[in-house]
């Protein structure tokens, strides 16, 4: 078969690659002159499955009240005169009950988990190097805030989830680069999760699916999807961004993993989704030098803003913002980012040289991603992962490709697929 996948970021590239393992002729298609250039760019690099979570949770709304008037607040509801903003948060809100957030969060962690194992084996078999490390760090500042993580805790115990409650002072010998002089109560140990370049991976990996025959079209921009009923037959109408050359390509099957332009090439087609931009910010910062940084990754809990060694670099990332679609820099977030990265590694890298980011992610109210075929014969979707698509990346692209070889997923994918949309 004939498979066009749009959307060359961490989700669609490993789409295209387990196609292509699977024998297929695939063309991968991207708007920008490389993979992984948008939501995947500048995330925080961070693989942990036991922490994968819908964003609607309880006590979440309330959060979000009190976070209003924060200049350093980790979520931030802007949505203006925006109806579509205004109409996703008010699904969001029907999803924050705790019933529906166990629900979702099961679903989330399934794929996740599945994912790492996915992610493992394509490491071994490929040899891939991506700037991996093993182990995260959870860091509380309060007390309170390890008594708040109690449920947290125990959703781990749970779901088996390998994790060790530390003090402060086993967190700085677990982590001798974290400063001294700041406030630390405690901290959560997650010795199985890791993180990862994200962009270094789907560069890598598409290098590899080139090799083993995708053709992968940058600059490539999709204008429409048409299906042709009766002959499962796909048509996809491109255009060229430098030379705005068009062209039509046929496809026995379309997979969609455009990330949040998704729900505009759908709707024509009568799939309209809540899919909207939910924007994260990031520094990434050149190390000074290896005695102040740190070994593996931290997460703040107070500010939800992650560190992550990567290389020669320092990655620095966190805040939610819902609100319009445009991406400027905000510069309270920024702040935030670098007050984070002083209070914990203070001489760690070049902070006031550090290439700020900001990226679109795209995220559905209730959390679970869209796996796998919709109403129309051949047309497939990989869409909606929010800020966890590196997480979920391997396994969403395999359960994919093995739905469109016909075999069945190795996972079970109630709520995953459109058909949850269809029962609402």
């Amino acid at each position: 078969m004939k498979v066009i996948v749009i959307g060359g970021g961490i989700i669609g590239t490993c789409s295209a690659y387990y196609l292509a393992q699977a024998g297929h002729e695939v063309v991968l298609l991207e708007r920008n002159s490389t993979v992984a250039q948008e939501s995947s760019f500048g995330n925080a690099g961070v693989i942990a499955p036991g922490y994968v979570t819908p964003w609607a949770a309880p006590g979440m709304p309330r959060k979000l009240l009190g976070y209003m008037f924060s200049s350093t607040s980790p979520l931030v509801f802007r949505p203006g005169l925006s109806v579509g903003s205004w109409r996703w948060a008010l699904r969001w809100l029907g999803q924050c009950r705790l019933e529906r957030y166990r629900r979702n969060r099961s679903r989330m962690q399934r794929l996740a988990f599945y994912s790492q194992t996915c992610l493992h084996e394509l490491r071994e078999q490929l040899e891939l190097d991506y700037e991996q490390t093993r182990g995260y760090l959870q860091l509380f500042r309060t007390e309170r805030e390890i008594r708040l993580s109690e449920p947290g805790r125990e959703m781990l115990a749970e779901n088996g989830v390998a994790h060790k409650l530390l003090s402060a002072q086993e967190c700085r010998t677990l982590e001798p680069a974290l400063s001294p002089d700041a406030p630390l109560a405690g901290g959560l140990h997650l010795p199985n999760d890791e993180t990862g370049n994200c962009p270094l991976f789907a560069k890598r990996l598409a290098q590899i699916a080139r090799n083993i025959g995708v053709a992968i079209e940058c600059e490539t921009r999709v204008a429409a999807i048409q299906s042709h009923a009766g002959e499962h037959r796909m048509q996809v109408q491109t255009q060229h961004a430098t030379t705005g050359q068009t062209a039509i390509q046929n496809a026995d099957a379309v997979v969609v993993a455009a990330g949040v332009a998704s729900a505009e090439l759908l709707a024509p087609l009568g799939i309209r989704l809540p899919l909207w931009p939910i924007k994260g910010y990031s520094l990434t910062a050149t190390v000074r030098g290896e005695l102040f940084v740190p070994r593996i990754a931290v997460m703040d809990e107070s500010y939800k803003v992650a560190i992550t060694p990567q290389g020669n670099r320092l990655r620095i990332a966190g805040t939610a913002e819902l609100g319009d679609r445009q991406l400027v820099l905000r510069q309270s977030a920024i702040n935030t980012l670098h007050k984070v990265a002083a209070d914990w590694f203070p001489g760690a890298a070049r902070y006031h040289e550090a290439r700020a980011w900001v990226g679109a992610r795209p995220m559905l109210p209730d959390g679970p991603p869209l796996l796998g075929p919709t109403h129309l014969p051949g047309l497939f979707l990989n869409l909606g992962h929010g800020s966890t698509g590196w997480a979920m990346a391997c396994g969403s692209g395999r359960v994919v490709a093995d739905l469109i070889s016909g075999r069945p997923a190795e996972i079970d994918l109630d709520g995953l697929t459109l058909a949850r949309y269809r029962r609402a």
